[in-house]
């Protein structure tokens, strides 16, 4: 069993209302949102399309509920902005995180990245050179310095369709930036929807590693999206992803809270899967994801 006092347990709203395709949820407020968060037994919430940017509001409504703000992911365009760009948007993102009391960056850089293209299969995702893997780190250091000068933590996302998503990838760009600014975000589903296992890359860059989201995959359905050539957010709608403990799932989440216990990972476990919110009921699905955790760890 996992120790209670090194863990908080997370859950991300994505579920309840789609960043990226926002009229998934449309009817869903902030409110009920955070409410049912609360309300399923999680500490705290990564922040979502649907969320105040007013960091006074947010903190009122989430200290009403018992609830802390985790992170909020930031898209950094490393290899197609000037470099001067992504330092500004990335500081604006810094210091509403740090009125909000995260402590955490979420960062994944978009560049090149068809995430967002719908006619794109998500196997056609770009990848870097050398001379652009080198940009990416440099880039990633600075901003990971600047952070760290404001008393943050990056947390680096692999993520399909981007120019880290593979093992490998996570390899070089863990060989190639400094791990006092740069730290990784382990994403379990994002790894097997890739290909790759996730158990070998959690042990392989444990020391790294200082947020990890708890995400799942439905196998049978990444495998007909990959064959009829679907996009990624056309997968997600498929169901792609799910949470840890749907019986549909595939990752091995006992090997994984395994490793956790035996190397004593402090930090959040945050419970993420972007699903269709009027096929997969949010609420529902948030006490499913609850109920397991607390059976398998013991938090």
């Amino acid at each position: 069993m996992l120790k209670r006092k090194n863990i908080k347990l997370g859950i991300a709203p994505i579920a309840w209302a789609e960043d990226d395709m926002p009229e998934y949820g449309k009817e869903t407020t902030f409110l009920q949102i955070i409410s049912e968060i609360a309300l399923t037994g999680y500490e705290g919430t990564e922040i979502g399309c649907k969320y105040p940017h007013d960091a006074k509001i947010l903190n009122e409504e989430l200290a009403r509920r018992r609830l802390e703000n985790i992170t909020q992911w930031f898209s950094s365009y490393i290899n197609e902005l000037p470099f001067w760009q992504v330092e500004r948007d990335f500081k604006d993102h810094m210091y509403f995180l740090k009125a909000s009391g995260a402590k955490l960056i979420n960062v994944s850089d978009q560049s090149f990245s068809v995430q967002h293209r719908s006619s794109t299969c998500f196997t056609r995702k770009p990848v870097l050179n050398d001379e652009q893997f080198r940009e990416l780190a440099d880039g990633l250091n600075k901003l990971g310095k600047t952070a760290v000068d404001h008393g943050m933590i990056v947390v680096y996302h692999h993520h399909m369709t981007t120019t880290v998503q593979t093992a490998a990838e996570i390899d070089r760009l863990m060989e190639l930036t400094d791990p006092r600014y740069v730290n990784l975000i382990f994403d379990a589903g994002h790894l097997a929807f890739s290909g790759d296992d996730p158990v070998t890359v959690l042990d392989k860059h444990f020391d790294r590693i200082k947020h990890i989201h708890l995400k799942n995959i439905r196998q049978n359905v990444v495998d007909r999206c990959r064959q009829e050539g679907l996009s990624f957010l056309q997968s997600v709608l498929e169901g792609a992803f799910t949470i840890p403990g749907d019986p549909e799932g595939c990752v091995d989440f006992p090997a994984i809270f395994k490793i956790l216990e035996e190397r004593d990972y402090k930090g959040w476990l945050v419970v993420e899967a972007e699903q269709n919110p009027y096929i997969y009921n949010p609420y529902d699905y948030a006490v499913m994801a609850r109920k397991y955790v607390r059976e398998q760890t013991g938090i």
